[in-house]
């Protein structure tokens, strides 16, 4: 089901590119951030803005989340069931979609709600001028129909760890491999990426990832302890330096 909101402009935008598909919707009156999503369904898909100061004309998409603290909906330490499939098919028909020049990204898993039917976000970004933008709209909600559509193609599913909100390294894996990624923990977040939140991470998804991909120099300081910490719990995991183009994890 697709969820949008009264309060979010962008939403609404692509709400009136659904009612002219015909594709069905579920409105609520607070931010997507916030939502408290009472129907039943396999999963749901929040249909929202994107705010970047850098203002860059942008469809994204991600999970959401919290890997600390909660300033922006959710819960504290609260990672929502992701849908890793059915996302990378919603990215895959944004990049065959968009016009050149407009930003086609993953973004990390970040902000509320709390939501434990499988779930993402997929957004207009970075200003008013392409919230109400209905062209983009329009390219959303034929997204939303082609994938809602049709079963998602079974990918091997991958943690991600490490590197920039926006995720340069794991955008190519994403639109150039067989590999679906479901959460991401960003360098900045990586201070609070203990035994626990790994834990709740590899189960917070459907399906469930196998392996995680590490952006190997956006990792930083914390090389070492996250290595240790995947070799702990027996995850194993790839570096982003050692995935060639079109490799499909064959180093």
């Amino acid at each position: 089901m697709i969820i949008t909101s009264e309060e979010d402009l962008a939403s609404l935008t692509i709400q009136e590119a659904l009612t002219e598909l015909r594709i069905p919707f579920h409105q609520v009156k607070e931010a997507p951030i916030y939502a408290n999503v009472e129907i039943q369904d396999n999963i749901f898909i929040f249909a929202s803005k994107h705010s970047s100061a850098a203002g860059v004309p942008s469809l994204s998409v991600h999970f959401p989340g919290n890997w600390n603290t909660a300033n922006l909906g959710g819960k504290q330490k609260t990672l929502c069931k992701a849908a890793p499939l059915e996302m990378k098919e919603a990215f895959l028909e944004l990049h065959k979609s968009s016009p050149e020049g407009l930003q086609v990204t993953l973004e990390v898993t970040h902000h509320g709600p709390v939501c434990n039917t499988p779930c993402f976000f997929i957004e207009i970004g970075s200003s008013l001028e392409q919230w109400k933008d209905k062209a983009l709209g329009k390219i959303i909600a034929k997204t939303l129909k082609e994938i809602l559509n049709k079963k998602p193609k079974q990918y091997e599913i991958a943690l991600g760890i490490g590197g920039p909100h926006y995720c340069n390294n794991f955008n190519r894996i994403e639109l150039q491999s067989n590999i679906a990624f479901s959460h991401i923990c960003p360098k900045h977040n990586l201070e609070f990426l203990d035994k626990e939140m790994l834990l709740q991470a590899i189960e917070q998804s459907n399906p469930q990832p196998t392996f995680a991909i590490l952006d190997w120099k956006g990792l930083g300081e914390h090389k070492r302890r996250i290595t240790s910490l995947l070799n702990e719990i027996k995850f194993p995991y790839k570096r982003t330096d050692h995935i060639t183009r079109e490799s499909n994890l064959n180093v």
